[in-house]
């Protein structure tokens, strides 16, 4: 089973991807293929080099380029692939008949506040621009991200409105639904 998580910022894609690990899932990023190329470059790794580098990326070598570029780093047989942003991306990782697509989503005000938490540099301190920075990132490009329309493509959603212990009923219950 391949299951991909998409969402909004701070949502939890990585707090399901952590679940899932426990339960045997092989993990990965698309962002990774992204960290991979930004390396190669020598640049900077801050949040807009992702953006700018993975629409590069995109546009260069078509929009589904980093759900290829992850396929082909699967080892196993159970994996989850994390930070799907693009409708291509869907696209070429349905092509695997095993393939999930699950939405991770929660209210903005709960996601901001996780990304204050966090602490990491060059993000958002207030909602104003939280939500800005989403926007911003919430295109109809086809070689950028889109993340509404990935979310409006899930096959499940969880939302991951209160504590780890319930997130992780919501991902048991959700494998027990997909039969994995």
């Amino acid at each position: 089973m391949l299951i991909g998580l998409t969402g909004k910022n701070c949502a939890g894609k990585d707090a399901v991807a952590d679940v899932l690990e426990r339960h045997g899932f092989e993990r990965h990023s698309l962002s990774d293929a992204i960290r991979a190329e930004i390396k190669r470059r020598g640049l900077e790794m801050t949040r807009d080099a992702l953006i700018r580098t993975g629409n590069e990326l995109r546009a260069k070598e078509g929009p589904g380029t980093l759900a290829r570029r992850i396929l082909s780093m699967v080892k196993t047989d159970k994996a989850v692939v994390v930070s799907v942003r693009n409708p291509d991306e869907v696209v070429e990782l349905r092509k695997r008949e095993d393939f999930v697509l699950v939405g991770v989503d929660a209210p903005v005000g709960l996601r901001f506040q996780r990304n204050l938490e966090r602490r990491r540099e060059q993000a958002p301190t207030t909602l104003a621009r939280f939500v800005a920075d989403e926007e911003r990132e919430n295109t109809a490009d086809p070689n950028s991200q889109q993340l509404d329309t990935c979310l409006g493509l899930a096959d499940r959603i969880i939302v991951n409105d209160g504590t780890k212990e319930e997130l992780k009923r919501k991902v048991d219950a959700l494998l027990k639904e997909v039969g994995a």
